[in-house]
């Protein structure tokens, strides 16, 4: 029996691998190099045939070509490796399987029905995009100016101390993501397609490595780029842009939101105020966008409610410190990219935690008024400045608002306007510490042993720092927190609390603390009919990525309403 049953195995594993010689399959793997052997296309073909051999599949190096889908680093356990994903094609063409298209855009015809979308940032690019796709025209509504003007006034930010409230780097072509690095990594994958948004990215400029970073950016340098090229395909196929056209209020008839009033500038001048109408108003318009929570606070105050939001510092460290930090050493930091982390600790109760981590970036000014400090982080596309920066923050749940902000909301009948009431005192109180748009700041070290510093280390802020007790002034559950967090990073991460290490104040735009409430199913506001709120200012999503998916779900359906309708 013993017999039998051993040249029966044999047989079937002889008949497999005879299989396997033949077959023409796809599959997927993981191979893992050294930093040196990335493009050493032979040493890793082999050890992805080895792969496949574990997985009981053989075939001739010659049948084998490999796809790169994904790289990630691994920096655990004092060794730097890397961690190559790819589609195996055995004996298979990979060109024509891989070649996933792009989204059918079509032109939209000249009485094609018309969908207002209030703010060009990926939200509102990717819904214009969406609309398309089903023949509606959208009008853009952008309060802030085109990229090339754009530029003029963020670099009057740093040089002169000058914030345009319409024009910065929160507001105007692309949104606040265009110069702000244009990182595409997102965890919401239940959200959306998240490789259709870096298909399209990469159709309109994106180097191809976003289709296979883990953590994928395209760098400030080539967002605006892009951004062009996604307002020139729009427009090409009927769309509608119009810039320095801020939104002042909504029209409605018999109930149902039937367009937007707005008012124009032009070179400084207001143009006289003017009716825009349309078949369902899009609201993508930003986290920072406080005249539009007044607004439906004024319209609708039961459209919003409060939500978590967090605020902080940047921290910023000399490049070479975080590059030796997290890859135990210089000598593999000098052949890899800026090293990146991410810090999350708990402290009574509230999550402190670091995000949007900017390797080899810069710090930059994000106030959309005067009177305001704000601070954010950029990389180019290289990541190769001298420095590295996250913002380090803190949770704050609508019970932790001081009441004063709260009787504040109470009174202007929308309590839950007391968040952004205390975010924006928190800014000014910013500004008041810092110098113009020199914003104030504390040498880490300093700020956990509460003394002043004598001196600050180099910044790449380019509009100065100028030294503050920021321990003393910052609230205390944001400032108590933020050092107990720390602290505890420093246990996991050693050498974060380094003496060149910069806290900079302040960082108070990683999310809205008001939520544009909508319906589950027809994502449109049940106070305001026709009214489809998207992207951040909903409250809805964080980040590029998920701002697009969200603007693309929102505009899928008000494309599915305005076809019920006709």
């Amino acid at each position: 029996m013993d017999v039998i049953q051993s040249f029966t195995e044999s047989a079937a594993v002889f008949v497999q691998t005879l299989l396997c010689y033949t077959a023409r399959m796809v599959t997927e793997l993981t191979v893992i190099i050294r930093p040196q052997d990335e493009h050493n296309m032979t040493l890793i073909k082999h050890k992805a045939s080895d792969e496949l051999v574990r997985k009981g599949i053989r075939c001739k190096l010659g049948e084998l070509t490999l796809v790169q889908i994904k790289k990630s680093i691994d920096a655990r356990h004092g060794q730097v490796k890397l961690c190559m994903r790819y589609k195996a094609y055995i004996g298979e063409n990979p060109e024509a399987a891989e070649q996933e298209a792009v989204p059918q855009w079509k032109a939209a015809a000249p009485d094609a029905p018309r969908v207002i979308i209030v703010g060009a940032g990926p939200a509102g690019l990717f819904g214009a995009l969406r609309l398309l796709e089903s023949g509606i025209r959208p009008v853009i509504i952008e309060r802030g100016k085109e990229t090339p003007r754009r530029k003029q006034d963020i670099a009057a930010i740093s040089t002169k101390g000058i914030v345009d409230a319409d024009s910065n780097y929160c507001f105007g072509e692309g949104g606040a993501g265009t110069f702000s690095d244009g990182k595409l990594y997102t965890r919401s994958n239940k959200r959306g397609d998240i490789g259709r948004i870096l298909r399209i990215f990469h159709y309109f400029g994106a180097d191809k490595s976003i289709l296979t970073d883990a953590h994928p950016h395209i760098g400030t340098d080539r967002l605006p780029a892009i951004v062009n090229a996604m307002r020139a395909k729009i427009t090409e196929l009927g769309g509608e842009f119009r810039f320095n056209t801020r939104c002042t209020g909504f029209v409605m008839q018999n109930g149902f939101l039937t367009g937007v009033t707005v008012r124009s500038s032009a070179d400084g001048a207001d143009v006289a105020e003017q009716t825009i109408s349309g078949s369902a108003v899009v609201l993508a318009t930003g986290h920072s966008a406080t005249d539009i929570y007044e607004l439906i606070a004024r319209t609708a105050p039961g459209a919003l409610e409060a939500k978590t939001f967090a605020a902080g510092v940047r921290a910023e460290h000399p490049r070479e410190l975080i590059d030796a930090i997290q890859y135990h050493g210089k000598k593999d930091a000098a052949r890899l990219p800026a090293a990146e982390y991410r810090l999350t600790a708990q402290i009574d109760g509230r999550g402190v935690y670091s995000f949007c981590m900017c390797p080899g970036g810069f710090i930059v000014p994000s106030a959309t008024g005067p009177e305001q400090i704000v601070v954010n982080g950029m990389s180019s596309a290289a990541r190769n400045s001298r420095w590295s920066n996250a913002a380090i923050v803190v949770e704050i749940r609508p019970e932790d608002i001081p009441q004063t902000y709260r009787d504040q909301a109470a009174a202007l009948g929308c309590p839950a306007l007391a968040g952004l009431l205390f975010r924006t005192e928190l800014e000014r109180q910013t500004f008041r510490h810092g110098n113009g748009q020199a914003a104030p700041a504390q040498r880490l070290t300093d700020f956990l042993t509460h003394r002043s510093s004598e001196d600050l280390p180099d910044t790449s802020y380019t509009p100065g720092v100028t030294p503050s007790r920021l321990d003393e002034w910052l609230p205390p559950f944001i400032a108590d927190r933020l050092a107990a967090g720390i602290q505890e990073f420093n246990k996991n991460m050693k050498g974060f609390v380094a003496p060149d290490a910069l806290l900079v104040a302040s960082e108070t735009r990683t999310s809205t603390p008001v939520r544009i409430l909508r319906d589950k199913e027809t994502l449109q506001s049940p106070a305001l009919p026709n009214l489809y709120p998207a992207g951040e200012g909903s409250g809805y999503s964080g980040g590029i990525v998920s701002s697009a998916m969200d603007g693309e779900h929102v505009c899928k359906a008000v494309a599915e309403a305005v076809a019920a309708a006709r």
